[in-house]
């Protein structure tokens, strides 16, 4: 594999890095922030609501797959790519700011559902993207090869969430943690998606969709 190519599938690969860290740290932390977003007192309560806001962000997935295959269709490869982890980051952010249900009442478990569902969306269109765009680009022969590399290097997002979580944790104390500390991956995860788009709007159309496009 020469330079052109692995550098195609590398940045096919970052939304699946991104995935991964994300789903990862909402998780990990649902935990220290489930009861800031519900009004309920129970602990078991709220940490099952906030598991529910987690599986509603998975079923819009395919949903998110069917949409942006027809993007992609209409629009080109590139455009879908740009477009899903632009929304990636706008979910991060909103997440990383998004005020508790005692400053905004029910509007705070409201916002986290709509963060989580065009989560969903976007990391939908984000595979199926990554995925059209790299065996597009794949010789006949090395089509499934090329295409495997998006989801096995999806779990250095995994690897790169431990390590977020142990130095926040680490650095803060419990009180800071509980308080705001849990906020922290997410702002990072931020600066991340900045650096994906920087990275992704230099990229070249596909092939087969320029060629395609241009008859």
């Amino acid at each position: 594999m020469n330079k052109e190519e692995r550098k195609i599938i590398g940045l096919s690969s970052l939304g699946g890095m991104l995935e991964l860290y994300d789903f990862a740290i909402y998780g990990t932390f649902s935990i220290y922030f489930a009861h800031q977003f519900f009004p309920s007192t129970n602990p078991y309560t709220v940490i099952l609501q906030t598991y529910m806001v987690f599986l509603l962000g998975f079923i819009l997935r395919p949903i998110g797959g069917l949409l942006f295959s027809h993007i992609g269709d209409e629009f080109g490869r590139k455009k879908v790519l740009i477009l899903t982890i632009f929304i990636m980051g706008i979910s991060s952010l909103g997440i990383a700011l998004l005020p508790t249900y005692q400053q905004i009442g029910l509007w705070a478990p409201v916002l986290l559902l709509l963060c989580r569902l065009l989560q969903g969306l976007a990391l939908g269109g984000e595979y199926g993207g990554a995925a059209t765009y790299v065996a597009e680009h794949a010789t006949k022969d090395q089509k499934g090869y090329w295409t495997s590399w998006i989801q096995t290097t999806a779990t250095v997002g995994l690897f790169i969430s431990l390590m977020v979580i142990l130095v926040t944790k680490t650095l803060l104390s419990k009180e800071a943690f509980d308080d705001w500390g849990w906020r922290v991956p997410f702002w990072i995860s931020i600066f991340m998606v900045i650096i994906s788009y920087l990275i992704r709007k230099n990229m070249e159309e596909s092939p087969i969709f320029a060629k395609a496009k241009a008859s």
